[in-house]
């Protein structure tokens, strides 16, 4: 198909995650509707690892765009970004993530601006109090820059009005495309896995180990039910805390597949304080897993209350009741497998994703 315009994606890091996967499958999808795409992003840092999906793609680098808020840093992040843009020369400028998002519009320049909220910091706890409102503040100025705002999900675009961050208008909602894996046999997932099946109920939990995710909620869940065994997936600066505090029922085993986590597993654990619309959870219900999750961000949009999963308050004795009531409802868990599929992949088909995304830019650049 003929070029119709260029856009220029912008987002700190491609970490091990949905947005990266998010990002990869527009760029590599995007270019067949005449959309040329470009990718530019810094790299990962401490402890974190690049999505592999990274690789799947050609990227620009900027050395100096990183996760932490450095004003030098960022000041040659955006030197660096305007070569890119004077190269690209692209329509659009499309960011990703609170960094990009502000690099991009601290200063003024012709190329209209979209921003993805994929969900927000402001129940992260590693920006609590002060540097949330101070976060809050910068996004409500940064919003008037911007042509349209994206959030991936009705929860998320509501959260951010109410703070008065953009307009009503501005907001588009577009649900993350994700793709199906292809889920590991159950004894070759074990094994992949290093466990044993000692016959009793298999939960999963697959997260950065990290505040936002709160692991720990998720070894009080594992010491209220004895009888199961909790595999908890991931990595992250709580590792070797969870690791410690783990109780009998509990492996830790890092980051694994997730094809393998899921094809180990009954049911799949949420513990978060905070989420926009977790991916991992919506291949989860992909693949048929019923889902016990939180009630924060875009989780009631990916998981039907009492239909696909069950959705609790954030005490880890609720989340427990409802974990045991799946384990011991053997008939539920089959309904719920089968309607979980079959939903999720009405609502997070990668065409929708892709043509909604068409229409955008379509819709600004005339």
């Amino acid at each position: 198909s003929k070029l119709i315009m260029r856009v220029l994606h912008v987002i700190a890091r491609l970490n091990v995650g949905g947005t990266a996967r998010y990002i990869t499958q527009l760029a590599s999808q995007l270019p067949q509707h005449g959309i040329e795409t470009f990718v530019a992003t810094g790299f990962v840092q401490g402890a974190e690892v690049e999505d592999e999906s990274a690789g799947s793609i050609e990227v620009i680098r900027i050395p100096s765009l990183g996760r932490s808020f450095n004003p030098i840093k960022d000041h040659f992040a955006r030197m660096q970004l305007d070569k890119i843009i004077a190269q690209v020369k692209p329509d659009i400028i499309h960011t990703h993530t609170f960094k990009a998002g502000y690099v991009i519009r601290m200063k003024k320049q012709p190329v209209p601006v979209i921003h993805t909220f994929h969900g927000h910091l402001l129940d992260d706890p590693e920006f609590s109090g002060f540097k949330a409102s101070v976060i809050t503040a910068i996004e409500k100025r940064l919003a008037k820059k911007a042509s349209k705002l994206v959030s991936v999900g009705e929860r998320v675009a509501e959260e951010l009005i109410e703070l008065n961050v953009g307009v009503k208008e501005q907001y588009i909602n577009i649900a993350p495309g994700v793709k199906e894996l292809s889920i590991t046999p159950r004894t070759d997932a074990l094994k992949n896995l290093g466990l044993s099946d000692n016959g009793r109920p298999i939960i999963g939990w697959i997260a950065r180990v990290t505040g936002v995710k709160n692991p720990m909620r998720a070894l009080e869940v594992a010491r209220a039910i004895p009888t199961a065994h909790f595999v908890m997936a991931g990595g992250g600066d709580l590792l070797e805390e969870i690791k410690e505090a783990a109780p009998s029922n509990v492996s830790v085993v890092g980051w694994v597949k997730a094809e393998d986590l899921f094809g180990a597993s009954e049911i799949i654990l949420s513990t978060s304080e905070n989420e926009g619309m977790p991916i991992a959870l919506i291949e989860a219900q992909l693949a048929g897993k019923p889902v016990v999750a939180t009630d924060v961000g875009g989780i009631s949009e990916v998981i039907a209350n009492h239909e696909t999963g069950l959705v609790t308050n954030k005490n880890a004795g609720s989340i427990a009741a409802a974990v045991n009531s799946l384990i011991l409802d053997t008939q539920k868990r089959t309904q719920m497998s089968t309607l979980a599929t079959s939903r999720a992949r009405a609502l997070f088909s990668i065409d929708q994703m892709v043509n909604a995304h068409v229409s955008l830019y379509k819709s600004i650049v005339n």
